[in-house]
């Protein structure tokens, strides 16, 4: 009997012990931390062993096979001496990609991944298709290819999942853009965290199909130095695309497959405003045309979506002072699209823990829209250096409900507080939905 290890006691790692277990393998889980009591009982219930707070060597080092959480660094002690003992590591998409002929609709990029799977999940549903969510988002694939395998899973993969993948193929690929983030886990090079979204397309035939943003630079430029087999659809804002989509001179968004221009709907009937969103949702219109889906179907799935919690999440207007709580913008980029998508003056409420953030690409934007900044985190120097010339009013917060105080005081009608931190959140809260929930239980206090 084949003898598989998993590194790593969550969501995608308990998924793959599930699926190992009944594909015939002898399973061990390990958690160099604590498991989660809720997994603890699946792994029981499936007879699965597992260990908590220790790595035991002599068990891992056994493996046939090892399946390794996203969240481990390839820098990590173990992970560098299984690599020097030519130990192949694999993620959990690769090991549950190897146990379904489902079509894989896989989206990665920087920003909008989450977003741009609900939104295709959302219409392929819509459209009566036997779909599964799952990646980042959602159960964890292997769980559903163990329990009740789908006809089409949309996957969001980060790109630490795909560097962990090499026989699995997409059948459609979407990438979405490439914008500097987890740079550290790439030696600070651009063009190693590009190769590693470009994962996304190794494998592919002359039958499947590559989506990708023609408008982002890093993107278009890479593409020049890769051999693409798949067909490849382009989305575009700024330009007629032959063959994907793109928004018109009079803000319509026209899918373009096949030579047959059609016409979709206005830019104002879609559920997701803002630039950045216009590109999420053609993204999603491409891989459901490809997919047969009728037109009349991406036209209602678009404009009726409703997004995920803390991403740019409406709370309420309170006095005509509007609360948008973008809690999960976790890094700068996406502070940027958040801001990117405002149309009022904006209270911004930003900070936390800095992973190096450089703040200088927000400056044009908050020189236009921002009006007064809130620091909610621990540390707020580096953020009251970078704005302070820029922004009249900078305020410092140590809770959330504290923060919308001070917002909802100097807000005037017509305003938004926007809270896009650009940081993560473990100063001052558990997580990013921890942050997310108190802005919004501050707000419905007032």
């Amino acid at each position: 009997m084949k003898r598989l290890v998993i590194l790593g006691g969550g969501e995608s790692g308990v998924g793959a012990a599930i699926l190992g277990k009944k594909k015939g393998f002898q399973v061990f889980l390990s958690d160099n931390g604590k498991i989660n009591e809720k997994y603890k009982v699946v792994l029981s219930k499936y007879g699965v062993e597992w260990e908590e707070e220790k790595h035991t060597e002599e068990f891992i080092f056994s493996a046939d096979e090892l399946v390794k959480s996203p969240g481990i660094p390839d820098t990590a002690d173990l992970i560098v001496r299984l690599h020097k003992q030519r130990v192949k590591l694999i993620s959990e998409i690769e090991f549950a990609g190897r146990y379904t002929n489902a079509k894989k609709i896989c989206i990665t990029g920087s920003n909008g991944k989450t977003t741009t799977a609900l939104l295709t999940y959302h219409l392929l549903k819509k459209a009566g298709l036997n779909v599964g969510l799952a990646g980042n988002v959602g159960k964890s694939f292997a769980m559903q290819v163990a329990e009740n395998d789908f006809d089409y899973y949309v996957l969001e993969l980060s790109s630490f999942q795909l560097d962990g993948m090499f026989e699995f193929k997409a059948e459609i690929a979407i990438l979405l853009n490439i914008t500097p983030d987890h740079l550290d886990r790439y030696e600070y090079r651009i063009e190693k965290y590009a190769d590693s979204k470009f994962r996304i397309i190794q494998n592919q035939t002359e039958e499947d199909a590559f989506i990708y943003c023609i408008d982002d630079e890093i993107a278009k430029e890479r593409i020049k130095h890769k051999e693409i087999k798949a067909k490849q659809y382009a989305f575009s804002i700024k330009q007629e695309v032959k063959t994907g989509a793109f928004i018109d001179e009079t803000k319509q968004l026209i899918i373009n497959i096949k030579n047959q221009n059609q016409t979709i709907m206005t830019i104002q009937e879609l559920a997701l405003q803002g630039k950045h969103n216009m590109y999420n949702s053609m993204a999603a219109a491409v891989a459901g045309k490809l997919l047969g889906v009728r037109k009349e179907t991406i036209r209602e799935s678009l404009s009726d979506f409703h997004n995920i919690d803390h991403r740019l999440e409406l709370v309420g207007n309170i006095h005509g002072v509007e609360f948008i709580n973008d809690s999960k913008a976790t890094n700068v980029n996406s502070t940027w699209y958040a801001l990117e998508s405002m149309e009022n003056p904006v209270i911004l409420i930003l900070g936390g823990v800095d992973k190096g953030n450089d703040y200088s690409m927000l400056n044009e934007l908050v020189s236009e829209k921002v009006k007064a900044i809130i620091c909610l985190g621990a540390d707020n120097k580096k953020i009251i250096k970078a704005f302070g010339g820029m922004v009249e009013t900078i305020l410092e917060a140590k809770s959330a409900t504290e923060a919308v105080a001070q917002a909802y005081k100097i807000g005037k009608k017509g305003d938004t507080v926007l809270l896009s931190p650009a940081c993560a959140s473990f100063d001052l809260f558990e997580n990013y939905e921890d942050r997310g929930n108190q802005f919004k239980q501050a707000v419905r206090a007032l």
